[in-house]
């Protein structure tokens, strides 16, 4: 009497390959690691305190601008505020290159946090974008992608690594987010970098204009988050 035959071999191309991880969750994990570790190195360095000593200014000339942008940005990975480098960067630079070179260092940490969320977060998080709401703003950051992001980089108080995790966990793609960055943090960057770039002419109207724009722009946090806060209120009594 023959002996049944043996299950069949799954095909090659469904197991996974050898020493692969088996989770998207240890992506996850590792992008927790990598931006705890970044956040930590702030115990040893100070991003703003090396722009403000004028690193730049003991570079070669070719040197100095792309070496201010990287430091700008590893700060904007640390969860470093961004009114404090751009502040760094207008008492260093002053106006002109200072909102160039604050642009371009807040542009490349964004595209920087979007890459470590796109590549080790996104696939572990996607699953839980299938609410309502959170379904709904996938949608419009899928489909509207540009539009989505410059209003995000336009609305005051949005955090700015907030802004650039959730976009990288969402459907936007990467050019239509860097370049809507690129022109959405224009307005803000240049208040705070001519605010301190004239601080040590207090009359000036530069200054005052920017300090004015500044408290609008405080102003309008606090009421976002008031009417946000009211708005969960009537949800949770509802």
């Amino acid at each position: 009497m023959s002996e049944p035959d043996a299950a069949p071999a799954p095909p090659a191309a469904t197991r996974p390959p050898a020493g692969a991880p088996r989770s998207p969750w240890w992506r996850f994990a590792l992008l927790v690691a990598v931006l705890a570790a970044t956040a930590g190195s702030l115990l040893l360095w100070s991003p703003t305190q090396l722009l403000s000593d004028g690193l730049a200014d003991r570079m070669p000339v070719y040197w100095s601008g792309p070496l201010f942008a990287l430091v700008y940005a590893v700060g904007t990975l640390a969860f470093v505020p961004r009114p404090a480098l751009n502040a760094a960067a207008g008492l260093l630079l002053g106006i002109q290159q200072g909102v160039a070179l604050a642009v371009l260092g807040t542009t490349l940490g964004a595209a920087l946090a979007f890459a470590l969320g796109r590549g080790l977060g996104r696939d572990a998080l996607r699953p839980y974008l299938r609410g309502k709401v959170l379904g709904s703003l996938d949608r419009r950051f899928t489909e509207q992608g540009f539009r989505s992001v410059l209003v995000l980089r336009l609305l005051p108080g949005m955090p700015f690594q907030a802004a650039n995790y959730g976009a990288a966990f969402s459907g936007v793609r990467f050019l239509p987010f860097v370049v809507a960055t690129a022109v959405g943090v224009v307005p803000t960057t240049a208040v705070y970098v001519t605010a301190a770039a004239s601080a040590g002419r207090p009359g000036s109207a530069a200054f005052l204009l920017s300090a004015g724009v500044i408290a609008l722009l405080v102003l309008g946090s606090v009421v976002g988050l008031w009417r946000t806060a009211r708005a969960r209120g009537r949800t949770a009594a509802g």
